[in-house]
């Protein structure tokens, strides 16, 4: 199992950035695809961002243009930086590792803590 700590939550006024990390406890060798998803109250946990070790990316709609996932394996480190932030962002952000494909992340991959992103209007 791959152990992940999030980090880089907070509060943050609509318009401004975050940057999320997501430290994981293995190499990115035995990882395919890494990623972020989030839970606000009352509704689904739902994907955000995701990487897979071939450099390939998957966006939510509601972030494309605004979010940027990254991957720096010497560190052991993925981030998702959040720019333009709104307040429909707000929600729990976690982190998520799986050896498999970014389709079944939710399912079956290994899940971090959480971080929690507020975003005031």
């Amino acid at each position: 199992q791959v152990q992940l700590v999030e980090s880089g939550g907070g509060l943050v006024q609509a318009g401004g950035s975050l940057r999320l990390s997501c430290a994981h406890s293995r190499s990115t060798f035995s990882i395919n695809a890494i990623g972020w998803f989030r839970q606000a109250p009352g509704k689904q946990r739902e994907l955000v961002a995701a990487i897979t070790s071939g450099g390939n990316t998957n966006y939510a709609d509601s972030v494309k243009g605004r979010f940027t996932i990254s991957r720096d394996s010497a560190k052991n480190t993925v981030y998702l930086q959040m720019n333009s932030l709104k307040p429909e962002d707000t929600a729990v952000y976690y982190c998520n590792a799986h050896r498999g494909p970014i389709a079944t992340m939710i399912a079956f991959g290994s899940w971090g803590q959480g971080t929690q992103v507020t975003v005031s209007s």
